[in-house]
C-alpha cells in the first residue's frame, strides 16, 4: 500500500513483487570512521537498514545497496570494504563488495548476482555525478542511472537521510525505474507526518542545536500550521531569540550571529512579536574564563553552554502534560561533560512523560545510550534525518520524495 506524502503517494515495498528480480537500494551508512585506522565508529546506521534488506533477501530479491560514505577530498571519504564487513555482521549473512559502481566489474557482479544474495557497490560519490545537485530529468539520462538502471529492475529508497539531496543516486532513477520507498524510509514519512498533523496535543517541540536557520524555518511553520502548543528552545536557537528579543548574550552572540542572515533574525523577530509560544531557558550554564558559573538569562556573561536548572524544571513541567514530544538538537555542548546535564535531563524527562517521543540527531543515540533499559524502550522514533528531517518539518519538499511521488504516478497509478 502507498502512504501519503503532503499531497502525493509514494509507493511502498507492499506495491512490488521482487521474487527473482534485481532490486537497487539506495541507503544511508555514512558514518563516523576514526581517519588514523578507517575503524567505523558508530552501526546505528546500519541497522537502520536490515529490515528492509532482511525482507527483500526473504522475498528472494537479488539486492545491490549502493551508499556515499564522507565528502570528497575529506578524511572520511573512503572506499566502502570495511562497510560490507559491519553491514554482513549485523546481518548474518555474507555480502558481497565490488570496489567499483558503475564500471565492467560492477556491471559483471550485478549480472551474476542471484536472488537472495546481495552485493554493497563502492562509494557512489566515487562518480562526479554523485556529488552534483540537478533536478531529478538530468541525473536520469546521466550515466550512473544510465548505467545500472539496465541492470535492475526496481528501486529502493531507504536513505531518508539524505532525501533533502537532488543527486544521482537519490533522485535519478524514480525517473527511469519502478521506485518505491524501503521500511526505513516508510517509517520516517509516516511518523514524521503525525507531528504535522492537528492531532495528540498537547504537542510540545524541544529545539536546540547548531542549525539555527534550518530550525527557525521549523519553528515558522509549526506555529503558522497550528500543530505546535509549546516550543521549548535550546542551545544557539534559544540565544538567536534571547539576541532579538534585547537580551545580552555574552560572548556567544558572534557567533550565533554567524549562523543566521538578516532574514533568519527578522523571522525571529516577528515570531515573538506574534505572541507564538515560544519559550526561551531562565538560566545557562556559562564558562567564564575556564570555570563553569550559573547565570542568569536576563544578562548572560562569559559563553553560555547549557541550560540550567530553573530552566529544567520549567521545561520539565511543559513536557509532563504533552501527548507528543519532539526534540531537536542538544540542549549544550554535550561534547564536554561539563555541559552534557541540561540534554540528558530533558530526554529522561520526555522519556518519563506519557508522550509519544520523537528524538532526531545523531547526539542522541549517544544520551540514550547512558540511560536505563527500561527508559531506552519507551522511545518512540529515532529519526534518522539530520538536515532531511528539518526539511520534513519546515514543510519543505524533499527532491528524494518527490521523486518517490513521480515514480508513482508514472508506474503504478492504473
Amino acid at each position: 500500500m502507498p502512504i501519503d506524502y503532503l499531497d502525493k503517494k509514494i509507493g511502498t515495498l507492499d506495491d512490488v513483487s521482487v521474487k527473482g528480480r534485481k532490486v537497487l537500494v539506495r541507503i544511508d551508512i555514512n558514518s563516523p570512521i576514526e581517519p588514523s585506522t578507517g575503524e567505523i565508529l558508530d552501526d546505528t546506521r546500519f541497522r537502520s537498514h536490515l529490515k528492509t534488506i532482511r525482507e527483500l533477501v526473504d522475498k528472494e530479491a537479488a539486492v545491490v545497496l549502493m551508499s556515499h560514505q564522507g565528502r570528497p577530498t575529506g578524511k572520511d571519504f573512503t572506499r566502502l570494504e570495511r562497510h560490507a564487513e559491519v553491514l554482513s555482521r549485523l546481518l548474518g549473512k555474507s555480502i558481497g563488495y565490488v570496489p567499483d559502481v558503475i564500471g565492467p566489474e560492477a556491471q559483471r557482479r550485478i549480472k551474476e548476482l542471484e536472488p537472495g544474495e546481495i552485493l554493497l557497490l563502492d562509494n557512489t560519490r566515487i562518480i562526479s555525478e554523485d556529488y552534483v545537485e540537478a533536478p531529478p530529468e538530468v541525473h536520469g539520462r546521466g550515466i550512473m542511472v544510465s548505467t545500472l538502471s539496465k541492470l535492475v529492475d526496481y528501486y529502493v529508497n531507504d536513505a531518508f537521510a539524505t532525501a533533502h539531496r537532488s543527486q544521482a543516486s537519490i533522485v535519478g532513477f524514480p525517473m527511469v525505474l519502478p521506485s518505491v520507498a524501503g521500511r526505513l524510509m516508510e517509517l520516517e514519512v509516516v511518523t514524521l507526518s503525525r507531528v504535522l498533523s492537528k492531532g495528540e496535543r498537547p504537542k510540545v517541540f524541544v529545539l536546540g542545536g547548531a542549525k539555527v536557520k534550518d530550525t527557525v524555518k521549523v519553528i515558522k511553520h509549526v506555529v503558522e500550521a497550528g500543530v505546535a502548543d509549546e516550543i521549548l528552545t535550546t542551545g544557539l536557537v534559544a540565544l538567536l531569540f534571547l539576541l532579538v528579543s534585547g537580551v545580552k548574550i555574552g560572548e556567544a552572540e558572534e557567533l550565533v550571529r554567524s549562523k543566521v542572515d538578516e532574514g533568519t533574525v527578522e523571522i525571529a523577530r516577528s515570531l515573538l512579536s506574534s505572541g507564538a509560544p515560544i519559550r526561551v531557558p531562565l538560566d545557562f550554564y556559562a564558562e567564564i574564563d575556564g570555570d563553569v558559573e550559573l547565570v542568569d538569562s536576563s544578562s548572560i556573561e562569559g559563553a553560555p553552554k547549557d541550560i540550567g536548572p530553573s530552566t529544567i524544571e520549567y521545561y520539565s513541567w511543559k513536557l509532563m502534560s504533552a501527548k507528543m514530544i519532539v526534540m531537536r538538537g542538544p540542549a549544550g555542548v554535550i561534547e564536554d561533560p561539563r555541559f552534557r546535564r541540561g540534554t540528558r535531563e530533558l530526554v529522561e524527562i520526555a522519556l518519563r512523560s506519557n508522550a509519544f517521543t520523537i528524538f532526531g540527531g545523531g547526539h542522541f543515540n549517544a544520551i540514550l545510550s547512558e540511560l536505563p533499559e527500561e527508559l531506552r524502550r519507551r522511545v518512540g522514533h529515532i529519526s534518522t534525518g539530520g538536515g532531511a528531517l528539518l526539511y520534513f518539518l519546515a514543510n519543505r519538499r524533499l527532491p528524494g520524495l518527490e521523486s518517490l511521488a513521480s515514480s508513482y504516478e508514472k508506474y503504478f497509478r492504473g
